[in-house]
């Protein structure tokens, strides 16, 4: 029987990767990202899923903070879609954690590393082939000043790969495979189509929530979620588009806030930048209603 549980609704996914109980696997799926540089070997989840008796409490924070042997601040992160300012978004929780570890008085010599993580189902840059894309601090001629900034995208509707090639493809190219796929497996294919025990026993997990009721409805309420915001923000697309401006959909998130709509003259006292960031506070207070 397939596991039938995603691995990319964001409930499972920091089950998976933001459980201590299951570090190996958060270890092993860093270390699928972070090629070519120092190997992981032990790592800290900073934010797990612990102690929690609230259920909004367990669906508040869905993002994935550790720390590895190495000193290095991670964010991982699971995004079923695209909401505007993505990309501003990681520059800036990679810069908070970079600038975060230093107190006053600290030497810039402290500071370690930040790293984003960010899978994406949709592509960010769906015009650029590559499943993995890899942004650190460089000059336009690959110059780097530190790679002190990085944000790695797992831009996974990019991924080319028949199941039959999975067992020896990379290993970041079987976790995407894995988060794409995997909850149209059964277990006994997830052991013949990956080499990696990690991979199976982040599939155990997915298991575990199928047959755990408390875990499977917090699921299911997270599914619902995501497919209700996907509807809620293909609503303010084609309402937009009908508009033909950033102010259309701007006025469509607030009538499905129910909160007084801005006029014509209001909005046109905003520039380019002004009215994208309150298009993305908007869409960030109807997400927030859908938990």
């Amino acid at each position: 029987m397939v596991i039938g549980i995603s691995p990319t609704v964001d409930f499972a996914f920091k089950l998976m990767l933001g459980s201590p109980e299951h570090s190996r696997v958060t270890i092993h799926f860093l270390n699928a990202i972070l090629i070519d540089q120092p190997k992981i070997t032990r790592v800290e989840i900073l934010n797990p899923f612990l102690g929690k008796d609230d259920e909004e409490d367990k669906l508040s924070v869905l993002d994935i903070r550790a720390t590895d042997d190495h000193g290095r601040q991670l964010n991982i992160e699971m995004q079923t879609s695209l909401p505007a300012g993505l990309s501003q978004r990681l520059a800036f929780y990679s810069s908070r954690l970079y600038a975060g570890q230093l107190a006053e008085g600290d030497p810039y010599t402290r500071l370690r590393p930040a790293i984003s993580i960010c899978v994406l189902r949709q592509a960010l840059y769906p015009h650029f082939p590559k499943l993995h894309p890899d942004f650190r601090l460089r000059d336009a001629n690959g110059a780097t000043l530190t790679n002190d900034l990085q944000v790695h995208l797992l831009e996974l509707s990019k991924l080319r790969l028949l199941r039959e090639n999975v067992y020896d493809a990379t290993p970041a190219e079987r976790w995407a495979y894995f988060l794409r796929y995997g909850d149209t497996l059964t277990p006994d294919e997830i052991r013949q189509t990956f080499p990696d025990p990690e991979i199976a026993e982040a599939a155990g997990v997915l298991e575990m929530i199928s047959q755990t009721p408390e875990q499977s409805d917090l699921y299911e309420a997270r599914l619902k979620f995501h497919r209700d915001e996907v509807a809620r923000l293909e609503y303010a697309r084609d309402q937009g588009k009908q508009e033909g401006r950033v102010e259309g959909r701007i006025s469509i998130l607030q009538e499905l806030l129910g909160i007084r709509q801005s006029t014509p003259d209001e909005l046109s006292g905003y520039d380019d930048v002004q009215l994208q960031a309150l298009e993305e506070q908007l869409r960030s207070e109807l997400r927030a209603r859908g938990n």
